[in-house]
């Protein structure tokens, strides 16, 4: 399944400005905008984080079987998806990081 068609069917995030990333120790690592060029990261990453209580190693294989064909063009051309080369990095390095809704007002 494609990635567009893989968005269709996970929950909506309209109520969302976007995600905090933060690590063990609360520090944030990343924020992830609901905009254009990043809204789809929300989604995945929200479904992820319903699904498995934070984006642990196994919630990042999840992730990258959402991403679908964009996983594969990460993998070749890494730094052209960031969002994707941050789930590959938890799994190699064995990390889990929390994540934070950020309403939108």
């Amino acid at each position: 399944m494609s990635f567009a068609d893989t968005l269709k069917q996970l929950p909506k995030v309209s109520h969302l400005a976007g995600l905090t990333l933060m690590d063990a120790d609360g520090g944030e690592v990343a924020s992830i905008e609901n905009k254009p060029g990043q809204a789809g990261s929300v989604v995945v990453y929200n479904h992820l984080a319903q699904l498995y209580g934070a984006i642990s190693p196994d919630a990042a294989a999840k992730g990258l079987e959402l991403y679908a064909e964009h996983a594969d063009d990460a993998r070749a051309n890494p730094g052209k998806h960031p969002n994707i080369d941050r789930l590959i990095g938890l799994i190699e390095r064995n990390e889990t990081l929390r994540v934070k809704q950020v309403f939108a007002v």
